[in-house]
């Protein structure tokens, strides 16, 4: 992967702050040209910087939703491919490299707890996969 360089984060901070921006209004807040925008895009896209474009809800809007955290141990060997399987689920939204006897930490966001069973089922079942514990996130406290 390039590194990024001082546009290429400027853009990300734009996309960050609103990923729903238009390649035309994202070029007008860097003042840089259209196509300027649209290749760096591409190519942040391209090379995984950027992975996925996603909502975030407001907290008033997630109370139905079904969260938890599940700790992960996997066979070490498989790490690398285990993350890339991980990070292609959708329902895991959040995914941590952690010490201890865990060796990953994934936030899992449903909106059944039919889609949550089966979001374990589908983790448990990747080859590599040692063990795991998931914590159904309740109340805020």
């Amino acid at each position: 992967m390039e590194p990024l360089d001082k546009t290429d984060r400027a853009l990300i901070d734009a996309l960050t702050n609103d990923g729903r921006a238009s390649v035309t209004t994202l070029a007008g807040q860097l003042n840089l040209a259209r196509a300027t925008v649209q290749t760096r895009l591409s190519r942040l896209l391209e090379n995984g910087v950027i992975r996925r474009f996603t909502v975030e809800l407001a907290e008033e809007a997630r109370t139905d939703r079904v969260r938890a955290v599940m700790l992960i141990e996997l066979q070490g060997r498989l790490a690398r491919r285990i993350s890339t399987a991980l990070r292609r689920k959708p329902e895991i939204t959040d995914l941590h490299s952690t010490n201890g006897a865990w060796d990953l930490v994934a936030q899992i966001e449903t909106a059944t707890l039919h889609d949550f069973d089966r979001v374990l089922r589908e983790v448990r079942e990747i080859d590599g996969v040692l063990n795991s514990e998931t914590c159904l996130l309740l109340a805020r406290a």
